[in-house]
């Protein structure tokens, strides 16, 4: 499910960038959306629809930042895929670290389109990538 109106994005990496972080994840409307990509580190912009999720998934060589930019979240982590024993409720501003290894899932617990920035080192996702819906993200 796209969480709104459609709108285009460009990745801006790896030139040198500013933006008004919360506004430009707030006008997102795809699931998720490299906003900037460089050599060693990645932003992503994301929107999970009402009681919607990232999905469980960890990243080997990868640690990650998310924020809350509108709405709130529940995050789940945990060394084990079957034991995530961290969770936490999120409310806008809150953020959390994701280090590299740990498996992770975040769930939208508002009624509305849950929008999170998530920072990536080193990048994950290929440069420009535009992904609609999930179930675009779990096709790539």
């Amino acid at each position: 499910m796209n969480c709104g109106c459609h709108t285009e994005q460009k990745d801006f990496g790896p030139h040198p960038y500013v933006a008004n972080i919360e506004q430009t994840v707030v006008q997102n409307h795809h699931f998720r959306t490299a906003a900037w990509t460089g050599d060693y580190l990645q932003m992503t912009l994301m929107c999970i629809p009402a009681c919607g999720e990232i999905g469980l998934e960890v990243h080997e060589d990868t640690d990650q930042l998310i924020r809350v930019e509108q709405g709130c979240a529940v995050v789940k982590m945990g060394k084990c895929k079957d034991r995530l024993d961290f969770c936490r409720t999120l409310c806008l501003g809150d953020a959390f670290f994701v280090p590299a290894g740990t498996w992770h899932n975040v769930i939208n617990a508002g009624g509305g389109a849950l929008k999170v920035s998530s920072v990536y080192a080193p990048p994950h996702h290929p440069r420009g990538t535009v992904q609609h819906t999930k179930a675009d993200a779990e096709r790539e």
